[in-house]
């Protein structure tokens, strides 16, 4: 279970209070005389009072505060930013409240991935919503410099940063849980994700689909198409948000299916076992196929009754003998499982006839369906063994968590609501602000807007998946690293469909022109690198944190240079 700072909304109040005492202003007549307003008395101190230029400085709703200095847009930034982290604060609060009451499926599927990208996706909004045309067209480097610092930050700061902190001793190629006893080796020290994450990278990987569409006409030099491929990128977009909403709600379903395989092929395996070791290592003859003698005395040894068939409650007893500790294993189901492998009379019985043929199809299937000649040894069941338990532990089952319940569900449910409305008005009501606030402050330094918002905002939108991921990483679970880089995954994913989905929205409406070639291809560059890692592993050594960080430094250095050097934009 997720845990997060309780949220404050007094500290709110007291903060946005503290910024309009602090916003020393003048109100400029269309005369010509300006009056004291009393700002040269004002005891606020000089280095945090924020002064309203008249020639530039404009308001935004008309009382919000504002300055044309370059010190007080960024105290602006700072406040307006923690606002926004607030808001993320309350939103993803609320989610987790939602969650515990109604559980996956719609709320976890859905609903969840989209409150987390909000903040984002308003701030992108109103960056192409503001004033004229050619207003909106200077301000939407703020939203493009979010949604890439926001991939960016999360895929290399942080996701390194979950490397290090979740670190554990590598043996087998696979980490081990709470063993970290070899310092920081490159090689030696690291972390393991369940398959399920792989998959989360994969489609990760995938979702910048919309971005390569829309950058078709750059590619191939032509200006007439430019229309069209951001509305079809923005089809697109929208319908990967779709499917990965649906993917998210069905995923559940379907890993309980395939957990459910791995665990009865680990029983297979197990009995298998179970067999060969009784049998002396002669299960097989020297043709490879099974020895009806010793299958004949094996049948016998777990036939209690000597009735000359396995009934249910002696195959129960054989796999209970077994002892499949190291599973979560629901006996009955396992039970059900083997009998109806071997009893093809459905009889509710099984002869030695389909004893043999049963465990023949077994061999066959623990040789991996190959023709082989395995005869000599007897070491493939062994191999079979280790393999379903690797196979089942990637798969990662959380079926024996305890699930907490919820005590009051009425206040929980109101409690919930309003943690999201609140962070809902907060990201909405100072998203604008800050949009501008950057805006000013680009003027004021002659910063590219999209630096500052590549550089600053993500750890504002961002801030709280970032923590609860790097929180998650460094218990040293094996599930939680695999929730850690789940997440990550999940909000970049929700980055390149939703977000994208506003921005393409907006540039296509109001006419806007697309020219962000080099923050695609940054974008482009570190999804895709991170999502080969994704799917190629899933145990991520020391070494990998390393690249991860340099991936950072490389993307800023990028954009400097594929814009300002060569001049792409």
């Amino acid at each position: 279970m997720r845990r997060h700072n309780k949220p404050r909304p007094f500290l709110t109040g007291l903060l946005f209070l503290i910024l309009c005492g602090l916003a020393c202003g003048r109100l400029i007549s269309d005369g010509s005389d300006i009056t004291s307003d009393g700002v040269n008395s004002t005891k606020v101190p000089r280095f945090i009072r924020l002064y309203a230029a008249a020639e530039t400085c404009e308001q935004t709703y008309g009382f919000m505060p504002c300055t044309s200095t370059a010190l007080g847009n960024l105290f602006l930034i700072l406040v307006y930013g923690y606002l926004m982290f607030l808001a993320a604060t309350y939103l993803s609060s609320g989610s987790e409240l939602l969650l515990e009451i109604l559980g996956p499926g719609l709320i976890g599927g859905l609903f969840l991935p989209i409150l987390g990208a909000l903040p984002d996706a308003l701030l992108i909004l109103v960056s192409g919503l503001s004033g004229s045309t050619e207003t909106a067209q200077s301000q939407v480097s703020v939203g493009m410099g979010l949604l890439a610092g926001s991939t960016v930050m999360l895929l290399t700061l942080i996701w390194g940063a979950c490397v290090v902190f979740g670190k554990c001793d590598i043996e087998n190629s696979v980490a081990v849980d709470s063993k970290d006893t070899k310092g920081f080796s490159l090689t030696g020290s690291g972390i393991s994700t369940d398959i399920w994450t792989s998959y989360a990278g994969i489609v990760m990987a995938l979702s910048v689909v919309p971005f390569v569409i829309v950058q078709f006409p750059r590619i191939f030099h032509s200006n007439s198409g430019k229309h069209l491929a951001v509305l079809i990128g923005l089809i697109v977009s929208i319908s990967l948000l779709i499917s990965y909403c649906l993917y998210q709600v069905f995923q559940p379903s379907v890993q309980r299916r395939r957990l459910a395989y791995a665990k009865h092929k680990h029983v297979i395996s197990g009995i298998l076992q179970h067999l060969k070791m009784h049998s002396l290592g002669k299960l097989c003859t020297e043709d490879g196929r099974p020895d009806e003698e010793i299958l004949e005395k094996l049948f016998k040894s777990i036939d209690d009754n000597d009735d000359g068939i396995l009934q249910r409650s002696e195959v129960k007893a054989l796999i209970l003998g077994i002892r499949f500790n190291d599973i979560n294993l629901d006996e009955e189901d396992a039970v059900e499982k083997v009998m109806n492998d071997f009893n093809v009379t459905n009889d509710s019985a099984i002869d030695y006839t389909e004893f043999k043929s049963g465990v023949e199809r077994w061999l066959e299937v623990a040789r991996g369906g190959g023709s082989v000649n395995h005869s000599s040894s007897m070491k493939y069941i062994d191999n079979f063994h280790q393999l379903t338990r690797r196979e089942y532990d990637l798969l990662g089952d959380l079926s024996d968590e305890v699930v907490e319940g919820v005590d009051n569900a009425r206040s929980t449910t109101v409690k919930a609501v309003l943690l999201l409305l609140l962070g809902t008005a907060i990201a909405a009501v100072f998203a604008d602000p800050l949009v501008d606030a950057v805006d000013n402050f680009s003027s004021a330094t002659s910063i590219p807007t999209f630096f500052i918002s590549f550089i600053a905002l993500p750890f504002a939108t961002n801030s709280s998946e970032a923590v609860s991921a790097i929180i998650f990483s460094s218990r040293k679970k094996f599930r939680s690293a695999s929730l850690s880089f789940s997440e990550l995954y999940g909000a970049v994913t929700m980055n390149n469909v939703l977000c994208l989905s506003v921005f393409l929205a907006i540039v296509y409406v109001r006419g806007l022109e697309w020219d962000f070639s080099s923050e695609v291809l940054v974008i482009l560059i570190v999804c895709l690198v991170m999502g080969f890692f994704a799917s190629i592993r899933t145990t991520f050594p020391l070494w990998t944190s390393i690249l991860a960080f340099l991936l950072y430094p490389f993307s800023l250095a990028l954009v400097y240079v594929l814009d300002y050097v060569f001049g792409w934009t």
